[in-house]
């Protein structure tokens, strides 16, 4: 019997499948299996009595804690093995308590030291004039306080098209922007994508946008000084992201020192160009 495709991948690739998972989700998966295998060892030395000395005849109870004992290499002398068919169990819970532990060790270590670049994106990107020309905007954030140096963005309009042979399928366009990289991003960035005649995004309205179900697509790399590693962030905009004849709150403060600082209260906020802040 064949597995269904997403258990199919699971399997496939379950080291990327946990190392990917959010922590609460890896926590959980590790303390499930630990607990369950230590089930299964406690029912196994439940099949023959008396295997464990000093245990109560079939209690579950102290033979799965005589599992954790062992599994753990603990070894508090009171719950022991007294029979040849416990002491197999025995040496082959340690060996799988030894692969266990490095597993979960590296598994540990390898998402603890994967780099990531904490950057915030607005909600919203707006499309208004800038320097006499529409244009479609986005803004971002270093939100974590370090320096990311050769930064590089890069934007893909992704629609649903027809070909010519009358054929439906995804096709993805480059959004040229004004700057899409920086030597240093710091603060605030804001991405500007001209909308010329030559624009994928020429001509497009909410409604068009949405017919086609639309979507922006961001990609940022950069090295991390601190990590010493490249780093990565993605985001991504639906037609009902865009706010369309608006601009962003300007959210960069200088202090009486020269110090410029990021409101973040008002990063996310836009109003429509006729009103004031």
């Amino acid at each position: 019997m064949a597995l269904p495709p997403n258990r199919r991948r699971l399997f496939d690739d379950l080291y990327h499948h946990l190392l990917s998972a959010p922590w609460s989700g890896l926590v959980a998966t590790i303390v499930g299996l630990y607990l369950a295998a230590n089930a299964l060892f406690a029912l196994a030395y439940l099949a023959q009595p008396g295997s464990v000395e000093n245990a109560r005849p079939g209690s579950f109870v102290d033979a799965f804690f005589f599992s954790v004992q062992t599994m753990a290499t603990i070894g508090y002398g009171k719950l022991v093995p007294r029979t040849p068919f416990a002491n197999v169990l025995v040496t082959v819970e340690v060996l799988v308590g030894l692969f266990g532990v490095a597993m979960v060790t590296g598994l540990m270590f390898a998402k603890f030291s994967h780099p990531t670049a904490r950057v915030l994106f607005s909600r919203h990107a707006v499309v208004a004039p800038h320097d006499g020309v529409p244009c479609f905007m986005f803004r971002m954030a270093n939100a974590r306080g370090n320096n990311i140096v050769h930064a590089e963005v890069r934007v893909v309009l992704a629609r649903e098209e027809t070909t010519l042979e009358g054929s439906r399928m995804r096709r993805f366009h480059d959004l040229v922007l004004v700057r899409p990289g920086s030597m240093l991003f710091a603060l605030s960035w804001t991405a500007i994508h001209p909308i010329t005649e030559a624009s994928p995004f020429h001509g497009a309205t909410p409604a068009s946008l949405a017919a086609v179900e639309a979507e922006i697509v961001i990609s940022l790399m950069g090295y991390d000084e601190n990590l010493a590693q490249t780093v990565h962030a993605r985001h991504r905009y639906q037609p009902g992201d865009i706010a369309w004849g608006a601009r962003f709150v300007d959210v960069l403060t200088r202090e009486p020192d020269g110090v410029r600082h990021i409101d973040y209260a008002r990063f996310h906020d836009v109003v429509p160009l006729a009103a004031p802040e």
